[in-house]
Formats: C-alpha cells, sequence, structure tokens
C-alpha cells in the first residue's frame, strides 16, 4: 500500500497495526475519539466551576476588539495541508453562519484559509529555523517536494460523515475515513482500504526519508478543520455589576444547544442515507482540487507560504 517502508517508529502505524487495516474499525475509532473528546468537554463547559473560553491570546492581538497593530506572530511552522473542496466550504459556511447566529463574537477561520493538516512537521520556530528545513527538503535526494504534494493524485482517500467538535477554546468540522459507503455504484470497501490514516502515515514517512524530523504536536485519529475560534468573554459574561466578570451560565448552554443542533442538521442533510448515496458535501475526496500543500511561515490560522501546491484531480 506504500511506497515505502514503513519505520517502526512511524505514530500512524500504531493505529492501522490495531485496526487490522479494516476500513470499518479505523473508521470506528475516529468516530469514538471524536465523539468522547465532545462528551468530555461538554461536561467541562456545562460545569458549574467552568471559568470561561480558552482565548487565543495571539489571535485576539492579530485580530479582533483587541488587535494590536503591528504585532507579528512569532511562530513559524511548516506543515503539510490538505484544502477543502467548494462542497466541503459550502458545509463549513452553513455551520460558521449557525454559529456566529448564537455567538456573534467568535472568530471565524476565513474561506480561503480552510485546511486539515496533513502533517504538521515543526511548529513555534524562528524564521530562519523553518527556512533550514525547507532547503533540506527541496535538496533532498530521496524525495522531492512535488512526490509529497502530488501523492493525493495516485493515492487517494475520502472522508465522510462531517460532525463540529470543540473544545473551550476552538471549533473545528470533523471528517471519519470511508468504510465502502457508496459515493458511486461501483464504490466497494476494499475501495476505501487506502484510508486518510494512511495518508498521513505514508506523508510522515517520505518528510523524513527526506532527512527532517518530524515534531508533530499529535497523532490521534483526527480528521479536522478549525473554523472558530475564542478570543474574547464578550457575549458570555453575566450583564448585572455584581456578577461582574463571571460567566453568564445561561448563554454558554444556548451555544451548547446551539451545537448539538448544527450536529443533528449535519447528520440528517450530510451523512450517508438509508440507500447508501452520499449527499452533496458530505464527502471530501481529499486532494481532490489542489493536492497537497506544503506551507511554511506564520500559518497558524491559514496564511503562510507555499513551498509546493500539488496536482489535484
Amino acid at each position: 500500500m506504500s511506497p515505502l517502508p514503513i519505520s517502526t517508529d512511524n505514530p500512524y502505524q500504531t493505529l492501522l497495526a490495531e485496526t487490522d487495516n479494516d476500513p470499518s474499525q479505523l473508521q470506528a475509532r475516529y468516530e469514538a475519539h471524536r465523539v468522547n473528546r465532545n462528551a468530555q468537554q461538554t461536561a467541562k463547559i456545562l460545569a458549574e466551576d467552568f471559568p470561561g473560553w480558552a482565548l487565543d491570546d495571539v489571535l485576539k492581538r492579530l485580530d479582533g476588539p483587541a488587535k494590536e497593530y503591528g504585532y507579528i506572530d512569532p511562530r513559524n511552522c511548516l506543515v503539510i495541508w490538505a484544502k477543502p473542496p467548494p462542497q466541503v466550504r459550502e458545509v463549513i459556511s452553513f455551520v460558521q453562519r449557525e454559529l456566529k447566529a448564537i455567538a456573534p463574537t467568535l472568530w471565524m477561520m476565513p474561506y480561503e484559509n480552510l485546511h486539515t493538516t496533513v502533517l504538521e512537521v515543526a511548529h513555534s520556530l524562528t524564521e530562519e529555523q523553518i527556512e533550514a528545513m525547507v532547503q533540506t527538503l527541496q535538496s533532498s535526494k530521496e524525495i522531492s517536494t512535488s512526490q509529497i504534494a502530488d501523492y493525493t493524485f495516485t493515492n487517494r482517500t475520502r472522508l465522510l460523515k462531517p460532525m463540529v467538535s470543540f473544545d473551550s477554546a476552538a471549533m473545528a468540522l470533523s471528517f471519519v475515513p470511508a468504510a465502502g459507503e457508496s459515493s458511486d455504484a461501483n464504490q466497494s470497501l476494499d475501495d476505501d482500504r487506502y484510508s486518510y490514516h494512511h495518508l498521513r502515515r505514508d506523508v510522515f514517512e517520505m518528510v523524513r526519508k527526506a532527512g527532517i524530523p518530524v515534531a508533530s504536536r499529535y497523532s490521534v485519529p483526527s480528521a479536522h478543520l478549525t473554523i472558530a475560534r475564542f478570543i474574547t468573554q464578550d457575549g458570555f459574561l453575566a450583564g448585572d455589576a455584581a456578577s461582574q466578570g463571571q460567566v453568564d451560565r445561561s448563554q454558554v448552554k444556548l451555544l451548547m444547544d446551539k451545537l448539538e443542533e448544527i450536529n443533528q442538521k449535519l447528520q440528517s442533510q450530510y451523512w450517508p442515507r438509508e440507500d447508501g448515496t452520499i449527499p452533496a458535501g458530505g464527502e471530501w475526496l481529499v486532494g481532490q482540487e489542489k493536492g497537497l500543500v506544503i506551507q511554511k511561515g506564520r500559518l497558524w490560522y491559514g496564511d503562510g507560504t507555499n513551498v509546493q501546491l500539488g496536482k489535484g484531480y
């Protein structure tokens, strides 16, 4: 399945071995991860001692009411992204509109910046450190940047079942790897034996083969695009003077109820139907429009500079 021998310490190989490369088992593990995490976060956010949202201190200096003109994000990164195609961006637009209606102070990820991180190579480094890694990658005799960025052209994988995942800091639209659900009459379980998790494993292997140590923050079973972040407590604080600065629990509950409502809508409108068909927007063919994107720079919020843009299909 992979063009490269897989090293024993590749963090993505562990789950593939545990699930015996079975698409149904793999999908179940991704689903369990996001459902369990949402349940844990819901309990935390609705608890009596919830102190308020975990604000993004860098982002609120870059954008929003507390913006500091001239401030520059010090964190430089190197990543491999997959950008969502138009039908998935439309689903995200729907979710963002629903969220904005109930929480107008949320910061929304700009349409053109939406991405999922296939692999985080390095983060929070200086511009010079990242540039040295890019030079190593571009000069590699083992793996080219185009081999990485074009990889989804011949190694295609599908994501399904959009759901909003969340914590006290941000919200994301998450997906799970496909497991034989029908996007056309010829779709079968075998077509999904090469999964998004295999893609992450292989990209990890290619980057390391190019001579770059990978320093990802996480390798959990998740395929998500950040769509909103908290940069202020405004709208979620009690209004009377006696409780100034305290969380308005009723407003928090309204947002949590809205998230539950959105997820019910997503499931009814975009998940595979009983007849096996998948509604438009409910399936993401990774790399379909642009291939993968190798991106460098200050890209925490979807910016940065292209090192290599892959070939779409």
